[in-house]
Parts: structure tokens; sequence; C-alpha cells
């Protein structure tokens, strides 16, 4: 049976109109974003040569999180030949997570001093300071050497001063942070670091450093960017909020977002 014309036309029609509707186009979201940003690449390096944490699995379990909520890749290694100037090209930032004693050789060294004059960026956390102290150049870039700490007990509750909350590692605590940890004394201070959080000595026994007892600091070094926190001797430390962000603001602070 032939259909009339004017019918005809009429589908033909309809069927045009509908192969040209479009789904309205969805505006990308901060998330979709973020999926096709090359994400930084972070080493993040644990070799103990001296007394080694029992938080340093939990330390890179979580900046692994970090990670994966930031766009951010960590390589965790205990591996010093990592340290050479051809891999270390694949990093924009490089942390010490709780090294301790003599952790790199002479060419691998030599190979970090290049990347730090390069620009590249350094962070360290806790022991980091208890690190490298025949290699001057390290102590100055940590911002200084580990000297005591109190015992029976070593993790102690105190108090800290938070003196600059501009900083991304600071920015989120109130102007006295109260938590507990290993409470290092210091030697061999560089005085270019610029102090975040200094330590209340008045808050528990065993401080050396007295009113001036920097706990967290960072330091520009030509193109690059230092961060190091004290804190970070607990595997509690690693399920903090508060400390979490405060590692988070350190990293955002050295890749420079």
């Amino acid at each position: 049976m032939k259909l009339p014309f004017r019918i005809v036309l009429l589908l033909l029609l309809s069927i045009a109109v509908s192969n040209c509707k479009q789904e309205p186009k969805k505006e990308k979201t901060s998330e979709d974003n973020l999926e096709t940003i090359e994400p930084d690449k972070i080493l993040v390096f644990t070799k103990t040569a001296g007394w080694r944490h029992k938080s340093i699995e939990k330390g890179v379990a979580t900046l692994k999180e970090l990670g994966a909520m930031e766009n951010f890749e960590i390589t965790h290694t205990e591996d010093s030949l990592e340290f050479n100037s051809e891999n270390l090209k694949n990093y924009k930032l490089v942390i010490f997570l709780s090294t301790t004693l003599d952790v790199l050789g002479l060419e691998q060294e030599q190979a970090f001093e290049g990347f730090i004059d390069a620009g590249g960026n350094f962070m360290g956390i806790h022991a980091a300071c208890d690190t490298e102290y025949e290699w001057s150049w390290y102590g100055k870039l940590v911002g200084a050497y580990f000297d005591s700490h109190p015992n029976d007990p070593n993790v102690r509750e105190a108090k800290m001063q938070v003196l600059d909350k501009d900083h991304p590692s600071t920015s989120h605590l109130e102007d006295t942070w109260v938590r507990a940890d290993e409470w290092y004394n210091y030697k061999e201070i560089n005085p270019n670091i610029k102090v975040l959080i200094n330590l209340d000595e008045s808050s528990y026994e065993g401080g050396t450093n007295g009113e001036n007892h920097p706990i967290a600091w960072y330091q520009e070094i030509g193109a690059s960017r230092i961060f190091y926190t004290g804190g970070g001797h607990t595997k509690e430390s690693f399920d903090e909020p508060a400390f979490k962000a405060h590692l988070l603001g350190g990293i955002t602070y050295c890749l420079g977002r």
C-alpha cells in the first residue's frame, strides 16, 4: 500500500530532526581536568643504615594515598643507585622519609646535588635529619641535624606554636597545635631556614634548643623548594588528619602548586 506523499514527507522530516538532535554538552569538572593532567612524579627514599622506624611503611602508604587524591605519582625505593642523573630527571620532588645515617655513595651524592642545582625539590620527614652527617651540603639542604630526643617515654604530647599560617603546610592549623610525637632536638641549624612551627619546650620535658626550637621549616635554594617536618615517628602520625594535611601542604609547596 502506497502512503500519501504528505505523510512520507512528514516521516522523512521527523527522522532528519531526530538524527540532528545531540546530547547536551557535558561541562568538564575539576576531576575531569585532573585526569587529563600528567601527574607530578615523586621519588620517596627510605633507606636506613642506622635506626629503622617502624612507621616507614605506613608513611609510604599514606603518601601514595595522598598522591592518588591529588594527582602526584609516588615511586618508593631503598636503592641508592636510583640516585643517578638520568633517573632523577624523571622526578620533580625527592622525599627522604626517616632515612638514617650514610645512605648515599659519592657518585649518588653528586647526582643528587646536580638534581637540586637543576631546580629539583626536596622534602624531609622526621629522621631525614638523622642522615649524612659527614656531607655538609646535605645538612644545609635538610636544614639541621638530629642531636637528641627525650627518653622514657620518647613519644610524648607537646604544644607547637604555628608562626606562619600563610604556608600550605600550616594554613589549616590553629595558632597552637597539640599532638604526640618523638620530639627531636637539633644541631647545626641552617640560619637560612624559614621557621613555620616552633616547639614549646615548656609544654614537655626533654627539649634542649630553648625558646627557638624549630620543628617544621622551609627554604629556597636557587630554583629549588625545600621543606622539612620533624613529625612522623609513630605509625599513628600518618592517620592524623591534621598531620596528613601538613604533609600534603609540604608537598604542594615543593611542587610549586
